[in-house]
Order: C-alpha cells, then sequence, then structure tokens
C-alpha cells in the first residue's frame, strides 16, 4: 500500500496554505525554559503566542475615491501577512478612520463603511493562517486630516502636505476640538502656501456624540471582519489626544477645561467600543503618555498633556474594560521637546520605554492589573528580551542601554508585558526569528523557509 505523503492544509481557508508543524514564533519544544518574550500571553479570550507585536504603521496605499476608497488591498496582505509567517504573535493593522475625515490622508484606510470589510478580513485569513492574530487601531485624525500621503511630501522634501480636493481630500471637513487658523497643526493660515496643514474647525457637541457611534460601528465591522483585538487610538497628535491636551483643547462646555471634561470623550469611546464587541476581545489604547512639552511657553500659558495626566488616566480607563495600555509619546505640536530621530541617532533607546516602566509600576501600586505595552525604538534582541523580565536578571554588557531602562523598575518588575515593533519590522520582516536566533531560543520556522533556518549559535 502507497503511503501518503500529502500536505496537510490549514482548514476554513478560501485558499490553500500548508499546515505548519508548529506555529511560528512558538518556542520548539514546550519544556524549553524560554525567556518572557517568546511566552505566551493570554489577554481575554485571545492567546498570543510571544510577546512581539507588530505596531501600526503607515503605509498610505488604499485608493482616495471610488468604491473601493479606504480598502484594504492585496499589497496590505503581503505586508501585514508576512509578518505573520515569520512569526509576529500579533499583527496590527494600521490606524483606520471610523469617518472619512477621520484619515490621515486620502490614501489611509477606513472602516466606516461595510464596503471596506472585505479588505480587512483578506488580511485576517493570511494572518490566521500562519497561527497569529490580528488587530486593528480605530482612528480619527482630527487636524492632522487631509495631508498627502508621506512619499509625496518626501518627493517634495517636505514634513507634511496639504490634500486638496483635487487631491481627494476634505479641506472644508478637518476637525478638532478647537477650530481656526491658530489651532492648524503648525499655526500656518490656510492661505500661506508654505503650510502642511488645514486649519480645523472645531465639532459641535452633537458631532461629537455621532462620532463616539461611529466609533463604536467600527469596531463591530472589525469584528464582523475577523479581527481579534481593538486598539483605540489617543496618541500622537490625533483627535482623542487633542482633545486630552488642554494646549489644543480651548472649549469652555463640558469637553473642554478641566481634566474630567477633557477626558470626558475618550470615556465615552471607550464605554461604547467595549459594549459594542464580544466580552471576549480584548480593547487597547494607544496613549501619548507625554506631549514633550512641559518645559515650554505653551505649557506655562495652558499647562500640557504630560506624564502625571497619563497615570491619572490609566487608573481610570483600567476600570472601564481597557485591557492593555499601548504608550508612546509626541505628536501633538511642532514644539515638542523630543525627537525620535534624533535619539536614535545619539543611540538613547529608552526614548519611550522608561515611560511606559513608570506607568506600569503606578498602576501595580495602585491594584491596576491593566497591561502594558512597550513601544519605540526596539531594535535589538537584548533590549527586547530585557524589557519583559525583572530588573534584576542579569543583563549584558552590550544591552547597556537596556539596563537604563529596567532600572526604573526598582530591581523587581518588567517594564512591560510586551513590546510592540514598527520600523523594525519593515526593515526586516524576520526580525522574530532573528531575535530568537541571537538569544539562542530555538523556536519554530514556517514550513516554506526551514531550509533557509538560521544555524544554531
Amino acid at each position: 500500500m502507497a503511503e501518503n505523503h500529502r500536505a496537510e492544509a490549514v482548514e476554513g481557508l478560501s485558499f490553500f496554505a500548508p499546515k505548519h508543524a508548529q506555529s511560528p514564533g512558538t518556542p520548539a519544544s514546550p519544556d524549553d525554559k524560554v525567556p518572557t518574550l517568546f511566552a505566551p500571553l493570554t489577554i481575554r479570550g485571545s492567546t498570543l503566542k510571544n510577546r512581539i507585536v507588530v505596531a501600526p504603521m503607515c503605509q498610505y496605499s488604499c485608493a482616495e475615491a471610488g468604491p473601493s476608497v479606504g480598502a484594504l488591498t492585496p499589497y496590505h496582505v503581503a505586508t501585514l501577512g508576512h509578518y505573520a509567517l515569520k512569526g509576529a504573535a500579533l499583527v496590527f493593522i494600521e490606524a483606520s478612520g471610523v469617518q472619512p475625515n477621520g484619515r490621515i490622508s486620502p490614501h489611509c484606510p477606513g472602516i466606516w463603511s461595510d464596503s471596506q470589510i472585505p479588505g480587512i478580513s483578506n488580511v485576517a485569513e493570511i494572518c490566521h493562517s500562519q497561527g497569529a492574530l490580528v488587530g486593528l487601531q480605530l482612528a480619527h485624525a482630527g487636524r492632522k486630516g487631509s495631508t498627502a500621503a508621506q512619499y509625496v511630501c518626501a518627493s517634495h522634501r517636505k514634513p507634511s502636505l496639504r490634500a486638496s480636493k483635487e487631491a481627494g481630500g476634505w479641506p472644508e471637513n478637518v476637525v478638532g476640538p478647537s477650530g481656526g487658523d491658530e489651532h492648524s497643526w503648525d499655526g500656518k493660515r490656510d492661505d500661506d502656501p508654505e503650510g502642511g496643514f488645514y486649519a480645523p474647525r472645531a465639532l459641535s457637541e452633537s458631532e461629537i456624540q455621532d462620532l463616539v457611534k461611529d466609533w463604536a460601528q467600527a469596531a463591530k465591522r472589525a469584528v464582523r471582519a475577523g479581527v481579534d483585538v481593538i486598539e483605540i487610538h489617543g496618541a500622537h497628535g490625533y483627535l482623542i489626544h487633542q482633545f486630552l491636551s488642554p494646549v489644543t483643547n480651548r472649549r469652555t462646555d463640558k469637553y473642554g477645561g478641566s481634566f474630567e471634561n477633557r477626558t470626558r470623550i475618550l470615556i465615552e469611546v471607550i464605554k461604547a467600543v467595549r459594549a459594542a464587541i464580544p466580552d471576549e476581545t480584548p480593547l487597547f489604547l494607544r496613549l501619548s503618555a507625554t506631549e514633550w512639552l512641559e518645559d515650554t511657553d505653551l505649557a506655562k500659558q495652558y499647562g500640557s498633556w504630560d506624564l502625571e495626566s497619563t497615570i491619572q488616566l490609566a487608573k481610570i480607563v483600567a476600570d472601564l474594560g481597557i485591557d492593555l495600555l499601548d504608550v508612546s509619546s509626541g505628536g501633538n505640536h511642532p514644539q515638542q521637546q523630543a525627537n525620535l530621530f534624533s535619539n536614535l541617532k545619539s543611540g538613547s533607546l529608552d526614548y519611550q520605554t522608561k515611560l511606559a516602566a513608570q506607568i506600569r509600576r503606578e498602576l501595580r501600586a495602585a491594584n491596576k492589573n491593566m497591561l502594558i505595552g512597550a513601544v519605540g525604538l526596539i531594535t535589538e534582541a537584548d533590549q527586547a528580551r530585557d524589557l519583559l523580565e525583572p530588573a534584576s536578571v542579569t543583563i549584558s554588557e552590550e544591552a547597556a542601554a537596556a539596563k537604563q531602562i529596567t532600572d526604573t523598575t526598582e530591581g523587581k518588575e518588567p517594564s512591560a508585558d510586551l513590546i510592540l515593533v514598527a520600523r523594525q519590522f519593515m526593515r526586516e520582516p524576520e526580525w522574530v526569528l532573528k531575535v530568537a536566533w541571537k538569544l539562542g531560543v530555538d523556536i519554530a520556522w514556517p514550513s516554506q523557509f526551514l531550509r533557509v533556518r538560521f544555524p544554531k549559535l
């Protein structure tokens, strides 16, 4: 009788995919002692096979008009699916507008329409076929909307360019908590040819209520599309961050002024989204822990959103169904006094991760168990490993920069519960496999790549 050498397929897919003997990115043996970085993590009804997450990254690769406006394409399947193939535990789809004017650029994705569900489902299917979870970041750009794709800006040697109606933009419908020329992101009037952003108009209270409902409807669509994890984008100077900060929120109604009022829209969005999705669906929140304005004249005049504000808010949202706080920083004003690229050049790898460590410590002291994600300039294997280990572990001389990060935990606690990595995946889609190899961790590779597996060190 002839032996059956037929390849086993992943069941339930619309295409053939060979079933891996073991999910890429998991330890080769469950009995192996591995760093926390490669240990599973269960959040509500989902289990991450390791602690490495692909952070949302804008790609500016969607149609700006027509029946497929804002819809994901085979480009997104190819890029995001490849990160899943190479062992990432959770792959996030980039910031997706909950309203058409919530996109950053005309070429950004959206999730305001059922017509955008199939593209998301295609990405979810390829990620699931490789044993990875898929997440989606719900967003509204606010006053940073209707700008040109970054590769267009780069071709003109400009950091930002306005996207006119002719370019698919919405100049008349750029919105924010406050309106007028003085509230454009770069402070330039609409009639200034050097301006890279449009001046926003202030949202009315009824528009804010509609926006909250649209956030919830977008979350429902994401779940219908097969998304496992939802993230609310409240960072980087986009709409929610604009409401949180007294620098950009000058309202005098119930959505402006006090800390309670400035955080009101986010609290309403969280409650609406949590109520709209299944109990077993994890809900993340990304915040800028500080907007790096503390020592500026702006902060002296208006105050600013800082680490203390984030810690205060974190203790509140931990009780509202947020499972993980994704700790980033900056992006709300051009006068910010920290720059990612200058930190990278100087080798300051703790650009944001020390903020995550301090927030995590404060939450634990307050008996809040919300998880913490660290993001920002995480590029090296030792650095990634040590962020998730107690500071008392032995840290190599090569990871001196990472030691500064873990020192903030007073020798007892990790800096974070998982890491989110963005640009490094664009440089090295196989980063998970490479990190494991450098750390001497034997993990499973995708079946199709076994012939090129890194040799054991």
